[in-house]
């Protein structure tokens, strides 16, 4: 991903797994993405966090060190899960081996998608189906997309952004 340029990127548990059903691991992403808009490292415009994914929009502002802020993200949330797991359950924390040599867990898949979105309509169609995702008979994590905590509809409803890391698309 350039930096400069907004994306619509998507990142999925190993597996499908539904790990995202718990808030905690919720709140480890949260607070990376946190952490690097404060850095000023990312600009995120919209997201939302599903039981085994999560959509971003977001804009690369520059890297994090050597380091990629999506790799940064990827990094930080595995290690932290994977510190949780030891403690709270071992059995699923083993569901996520890997089989490769350079690291023994593997909490994401790999190649995230990244879109590069080029015009303002085909950001708010991204946005929309960021905020629309929860209610979705699939899902059923709300009635409303601005009553879903793990997204930031009630941002652009309202105004309230919870977190504190978010910058509107059109700023």
């Amino acid at each position: 991903m350039e930096p400069g340029q907004m994306f619509f990127y998507t990142q999925t548990i190993n597996g499908f797994y539904h790990l995202l059903k718990n808030d905690d691991f919720k709140m480890i992403i949260i607070n990376s993405l946190k952490h690097l808009a404060h850095k000023k490292l990312i600009q995120v415009y919209g997201y939302v966090i599903m039981p085994n994914h999560f959509h971003l929009l977001w804009n690369i502002l520059e890297n994090n060190g050597k380091e990629s802020p999506a790799g940064s993200l990827a990094k930080f949330t595995a290690h932290q899960f994977k510190k949780i797991l030891k403690d709270i359950d071992i059995n699923l924390l083993h569901q996520f081996m890997s089989e490769k040599n350079d690291f023994k867990y593997q909490f994401w898949k790999a190649y995230p998608l990244a879109i590069p979105l080029s015009t303002i309509t085909i950001v708010e169609q991204k946005l929309d189906y960021i905020h629309n995702n929860p209610v979705q008979e699939k899902w059923q994590l709300s009635l409303l997309p601005e009553n879903y905590r793990w997204s930031n509809a009630s941002f652009y409803e309202n105004g309230y952004d919870e977190f504190g890391f978010l910058t509107h698309y059109r700023d």
